[in-house]
């Protein structure tokens, strides 16, 4: 059996997202079917869409989302109907290897995020008889999905659902970034290039580590503003005012840390990046993009330089979902500031515009 359900769907990279009605299929045994109340808009879903990240075609788009239990497949045992649910990209089977040693964000259960395939090798949404993935096994934007239990995050019902949704990706990828990937210490400087969806949230986690200075980079007046408000010290519309900041402040040592969450990656960030780390500093790299990394071997020898990859920010959804949503229950994470506006799924387009044009921190789709 299948029921009908509206999406935001990419038929192929360079394309809008288009609105449609597609074919939704029963969940089959481990699996959720969510009737998806919130879906944030991510930069991730717009590399896809623009095809700067590869992505199997026709995908229904959205990877961050929060909604409500609306049908459970045989053998669920992590979530019920009813309960209220956040959706991390990365799913948690708490077995693999990585699971087992403290590393969800690099769940063995995430192979199929580029095809939207499970496991069995079939899919979930149709159009026209043709299968459909979901972006990361998901598909936050449609009304409705199926996913795998592995991919959901039981919430506390008072948590409004678009606060929630960040949750999914964009939070965690941010402070997981500063707090686990890059490990800020206090008394640390650390610089932040971009600080949108993500960036944002590497400024709050490195201010809640204790940075003493936590300088941010962003070429938008607005991203610096609000920058502010998430707990940046100082801020600079270009790299070049930032180093020389720097070395001011830290009378010539330069940042303990590096944290690059720009929309697009490119060779020139990284390069400003290494320069801006002294000795035994680390450069952590957070954004999609094409850059390269083209340093001197003895820029990294001599100083003791490290250069790090980070995927969800080095997070634990099942453990660190809960406990930023804690945080922000108590006042400590700021969440409802970092959403800039709020969209119909008809304006999903407007939405990615708006972010483009960088005049949202983040959007997010209320179905």
């Amino acid at each position: 059996m299948s029921m009908a359900t509206r999406a935001a769907i990419c038929r192929e990279a360079g394309k809008p997202w288009e609105i449609t009605e597609v074919e939704l299929d029963e969940p089959k045994a481990n699996e959720v079917r969510i009737s998806f109340r919130a879906a944030g808009l991510c930069h991730s879903d717009d590399h896809i869409q623009k095809g700067d990240a590869p992505m199997r075609f026709p995908v229904v788009g959205g990877h961050e989302g929060a909604g409500v239990v609306d049908a459970v497949g045989e053998g669920v045992t992590r979530v019920a109907v009813g309960d209220h649910v956040v959706c991390s990209f990365i799913p948690a089977c708490g077995e693999c290897r990585y699971c087992s040693t403290a590393r969800q964000n690099l769940c063995d259960a995430g192979k199929n995020a580029g095809t939207g395939m499970f496991p069995d090798g079939t899919f979930r949404f149709h159009l026209d008889g043709q299968d459909l993935g979901g972006l990361c096994v998901l598909g936050t934007f449609s009304q409705y999905g199926v996913v795998s239990e592995y991919s959901c995050i039981r919430i506390p019902d008072d948590i409004p659902f678009d606060v929630a949704a960040l949750v999914s990706c964009g939070v965690p990828t941010g402070w997981g970034s500063a707090v686990y990937a890059a490990g800020v210490r206090a008394g640390d400087t650390v610089v932040i290039y971009g600080s949108g969806g993500v960036g944002s949230n590497a400024v709050q986690g490195a201010r809640f580590a204790g940075a003493k200075n936590v300088i941010v980079v962003d070429p938008v007046p607005f991203k610096r503003e609000m920058a502010q408000v998430f707990g940046a010290t100082h801020t600079f519309a270009d790299a070049a005012s930032a180093h020389d900041f720097v070395i001011e402040t830290t009378w010539g040592e330069l940042a303990d840390h590096a944290i690059i969450t720009v929309g697009v990656l490119h060779d020139e960030v990284i390069a400003d990046a290494v320069k801006v780390v002294g000795k035994s500093g680390q450069v952590t790299i957070t954004a999609v993009g094409n850059g390269a990394l083209d340093v001197p071997s003895g820029m990294l020898i001599g100083y003791q330089r490290r250069v790090k990859g980070a995927v969800f920010g080095a997070c634990n959804p099942l453990h660190d979902v809960p406990r930023l949503l804690g945080l922000y229950r108590s006042g400590d994470l700021k969440l409802d500031e970092l959403i800039t506006r709020r969209y119909s799924l008809e304006q999903v387009n407007d939405g990615y515009q708006d972010m483009l044009d960088g005049k949202n921190i983040r959007g997010v789709i209320i179905h």
